[in-house]
């Protein structure tokens, strides 16, 4: 089968959706089938393929991390989807790029799939001031609305997108489908001690200390702020060696820093500010745990990684993201700050052998997270739109 997959951002960017996509790409290649990534790139002058990847030219939007912003009508963009002859376009982001595949679908007869990673309505205040954040939703549900009513197929990773497509008064059926990451890419065998070694020290993390982690975009919607506010409360005495790792850039990464000044523990948080992703694994190796108070996530793929790693998660709860990891084993879900902090002590009072032991049960427990189990997955619904037979254990769940 030909697929195309449109995205707003790609490599060399990282986010969720760029892990999304490039594990399912991974996967789908491995079981045989061929892959075309439609991206928006800022430095394209042209448009041009390389390493099966359309890049297309793209104003840089500053206001959302510098992620290009294509122009949703090309005829040239046109002509090598036609070339390419997909079976099947799926789009994974909804601005330019995706607003192209829904018209380039409908314009050339093709089933078309739209898959939600994102709670816009959380993200508004981004694009506009908050005066006008009511009527900048209702526009964007009646976009998301209009993008549904064309999609063969709705996708996504968590509920949440059954309850935000119900008030965009979307009727039709949304197939959950969970995130996957490269387990591989996680696996502590990976890794030397003397990479080990080099890696807590620069995270400044100090001999017998316990360390949490939280990896993502420092912004507003990741709620870092109220990490920082349950390390000062609980964690910051001296005799409290517990180390908060808070990797990823973003708008709030100074504004964060300052707070932790402020709050009189920047001598226990650790800020990396943005780095490559091929560097994230080994700090993870390094860790104890994934931390997390954001509500505005669909299925965390930072959260995914860290599992796959061995660490267990510290969430905070969210009824629509419940049943992302076995609770009890590979995860423990907060209601109250306290119960926070009872988790945490918990986790960090488990000597060194009891916290290899609980790194390999969350290992084991998060094994069928993998890239073909994603393939497999969205296999199944690529089959049942576009009417073309699968193998039967490539569609399996």
């Amino acid at each position: 089968m030909k697929i195309a997959l449109f995205v707003e951002t790609y490599l060399p960017y990282i986010n969720g959706v760029v892990t999304h996509i490039t594990v399912l790409r991974n996967g789908l290649v491995q079981l045989g089938h061929e892959v075309l990534i439609v991206t928006a790139d800022p430095g394209a002058k042209r448009h041009y393929i390389e390493d099966g990847v359309l890049h297309c030219p793209a104003y840089s939007f500053k206001r959302l991390y510098g992620y290009g912003l294509a122009n949703p009508f090309s005829h040239r963009r046109l002509e090598i989807i036609k070339e390419f002859d997909p079976d099947v376009l799926h789009m994974h982001q909804e601005f330019g790029v995706g607003l192209f595949s829904a018209k380039t679908a409908e314009r050339l007869g093709k089933p078309f799939v739209y898959t939600l990673h994102t709670m816009y309505d959380e993200y508004v205040f981004y694009i506009a001031p908050k005066l006008f954040a009511p009527t900048i939703k209702r526009l964007s549900h009646r976009y998301a609305r209009y993008l549904a009513d064309k999609a063969d197929a709705l996708t996504s990773p968590s509920a949440k997108a059954e309850d935000f497509f119900r008030r965009c008064k979307v009727q039709k059926n949304v197939r959950l489908i969970p995130n996957s990451v490269q387990m591989e890419q996680f696996a502590p065998e990976n890794f030397s001690e003397e990479q080990l070694s080099e890696t807590r020290q620069k995270l400044g993390i100090r001999p017998g200390e316990t360390a949490a982690v939280f990896v993502g975009r420092m912004g507003r919607e990741k709620s870092v702020d109220q990490l920082l506010k349950y390390w000062a409360r609980f964690f910051g005495k001296e005799e409290d060696r517990l180390r908060l790792i808070c990797v990823g850039g973003g708008p709030e990464l100074e504004p964060l820093k300052k707070q932790a000044q402020q709050l009189g523990i920047a001598d226990k948080v650790t800020f990396t500010g943005r780095i490559d992703h091929d560097d994230v694994p080994p700090i993870y190796a390094v860790c104890d745990m994934y931390v997390t108070a954001s509500l505005t996530e669909m299925m965390s793929v930072s959260m995914l990684e860290g599992l796959a790693a061995g660490l267990p998660v510290v969430q905070r709860y969210d009824p629509l993201n419940i049943g992302q990891y076995r609770e009890g084993v590979s995860g423990y879900t907060f209601k109250t700050e306290e119960e926070f902090e009872k988790i945490v002590r918990r986790l960090a009072g488990l000597s060194d052998e009891e916290k290899e032991k609980k790194k390999r049960e969350v290992r084991e427990s998060n094994a069928k997270n993998g890239e073909i189990q994603l393939a497999r997955c969205m296999l199944r619904v690529y089959s049942e739109v576009s009417g073309i037979p699968v193998d039967e254990e490539d569609a399996e769940k």
